[in-house]
């Protein structure tokens, strides 16, 4: 039996490595910069918390949590393409207090569970 995770994780993993959507291949492109390979990252949540930002966790291949905040224009045809991280925080020590929890204890499992698909 393979290891339960949230549907969202799993989408968004999904299209974090595959998608053409601007703001999935921006945020492939700002991963990189912070040096973590968007093919192996998995993301915990990607969430609109405002008119301009999404908030964001994300688990790096050696098992690192980041949360950040994606800024862009989110009315102008291309605003994805100029988003910018704000915010960049390991939170690698202390994730197990804060409300995605659960959802990142499941992620962690599932990125080492040996049948996952991929």
């Amino acid at each position: 039996m393979g290891v339960m995770v949230s549907s969202i994780v799993v989408q968004y993993t999904d299209l974090l490595r595959t998608s053409d959507y601007d703001l999935w291949s921006r945020l492939r492109e700002l991963l990189n910069r912070q040096g973590l390979d968007p093919n192996r990252t998995v993301v915990v949540d990607l969430l609109q918390e405002g008119p301009d930002h999404e908030d964001g966790q994300v688990i790096s291949a050696d098992g690192r949590v980041y949360r950040f905040t994606l800024f862009y224009d989110q009315v102008a045809e291309h605003g994805a393409a100029s988003a910018y991280l704000s915010d960049w925080t390991d939170i690698t020590d202390s994730w197990r207090i804060g409300s995605l929890a659960t959802r990142t204890a499941d992620a962690l499992a599932w990125m080492s569970s040996p049948t996952k698909s991929s």
